[in-house]
């Protein structure tokens, strides 16, 4: 086997293989980029975005400075829900636990000065669904099968790049059609170029 005849196959393979990821982004961007109209839509239902799950009373010591992933967990824990979490401090007197799957979000609020804890899950939308896997990433999670999805997404990276390559590789390779991939080449970098100058 010739290296042009590795190139092409790695190329085709690697597009077949890539395929679902190209859609999950290409698809994502596009909402990202009109996420305004989604909002719309969906305001337009009269469905409100979040609805209470459970408000109880509840006290639990707050640690001084800004980690608190134990306090996360603990607060997760009490109150019987699961998945990825990120814990913020929205002020002095509240915390907020934010847990996810691609399929549900539950915000959690711990109002520290009233003792009271309030969650509440935020209605399913298409949208949100699409742009939560494009924007998820990272090794933060004590979870095994988001390691596997941050994992999954270096390959997807490092092969995206390959499949640049060996594209390129294999313009190069065709002389006729050189000009025209110069064309598009040049019209691509020169577009994004003015963009990156003067956003």
């Amino acid at each position: 086997m010739t290296f042009n005849h590795f190139n092409r196959r790695l190329h085709l393979y690697l597009g077949m293989g890539l395929l679902p990821w190209f859609f999950m982004y290409g698809i994502s961007s596009y909402v990202f980029n009109h996420n305004q109209y989604f909002d719309e839509q969906f305001k337009a239902k009269g469905v409100p975005l979040w609805k209470v799950r459970f408000e109880k009373a509840y006290d639990v010591p707050v640690p001084e400075g800004n980690d608190l992933k134990e306090l996360g967990a603990r607060i997760m824990k009490d109150s019987g829900i699961t998945g990825s979490f990120g814990t913020y401090r929205q002020n002095e007197n509240q915390i907020n636990v934010y847990a996810h799957t691609f399929w549900w979000s539950t915000q959690i609020k711990y109002f520290v000065k009233e003792k009271r804890l309030v969650a509440e899950d935020r209605a399913f939308r298409w949208d949100h669904f699409l742009t939560g896997m494009h924007a998820r990433g990272g090794f933060d999670q004590d979870s095994a099968l988001s390691d596997l999805w941050a994992v999954l997404v270096d390959v997807v990276c490092v092969g995206m790049l390959l499949w640049i390559a060996s594209g390129l590789y294999m313009w190069w390779k065709i002389t006729p059609v050189r000009g025209w991939g110069w064309l598009a080449l040049l019209s691509g970098m020169g577009s994004f170029g003015i963009f990156l100058w003067r956003l």
